[in-house]
């Protein structure tokens, strides 16, 4: 098992080494004290599908991209007050709260992820999901959407682009979770 300093690192090389002139349509806004980034992709799936794979964050989450180096230590129930958890031999996590469920319909959490936590800024991810029966299937747009606002000395806007690519990942494997049962391609 990844030691968890080791872990924070590999998380943040990965974060700096991504191009940092390279542009991402992803982040709505960005500035010294903040960014929105969204994601958005329509799913031949039923909301109710979509929305119980949402807690299930150990089967679709990425290793890569958590301090013990094992997504199947993370853990989140739906429930207001619940905490995205990551436990692991030595040490534990809190990678957000749970502060909005809807059922089926939004999932949302006061979350600075990854190495956001220690520049004490605060950021809310919210999961959204909308029925998309238009087409005459059974569909939804999930929208994953993370703002996150500090202090004009955090420098978010040289973080936005790349938490953003982590995001992006995080958000392909969760869509193809749901619809093959893997994250993986």
């Amino acid at each position: 098992m990844m030691n968890p300093s080791r872990a924070g690192a590999v998380f943040l090389v990965a974060l700096v080494a991504l191009p940092s002139g390279s542009t991402n349509a992803e982040v709505k806004s960005v500035s010294s004290d903040g960014f929105v980034a969204v994601h958005s992709r329509r799913i031949d799936a039923a909301p109710e599908k979509i929305y119980a794979a949402l807690p299930a964050v150990d089967r679709w989450w990425d290793s890569e991209h958590t301090w013990s180096g094992d997504a199947h230590n993370l853990s989140l129930k739906a429930e207001a007050g619940s905490c995205f958890c990551e436990k692991w031999k030595d040490g534990e996590v809190e990678h957000g709260r749970v502060i909005m469920v809807m059922r089926d319909q939004m999932l949302r959490l006061q979350s600075a992820l990854g190495p956001l936590q220690g520049r004490a800024v605060t950021g809310v991810l919210t999961f959204q999901l909308k029925p998309d029966e238009g087409s005459g299937t059974k569909a939804t747009l999930l929208t994953l959407s993370y703002v996150v606002n500090g202090a004009s000395v955090s420098g978010l806007d040289k973080s936005a682009a790349p938490v953003d690519n982590v995001l992006k990942e995080q958000f392909e494997r969760l869509v193809r979770y749901v619809e093959t049962g893997k994250p993986t391609p």
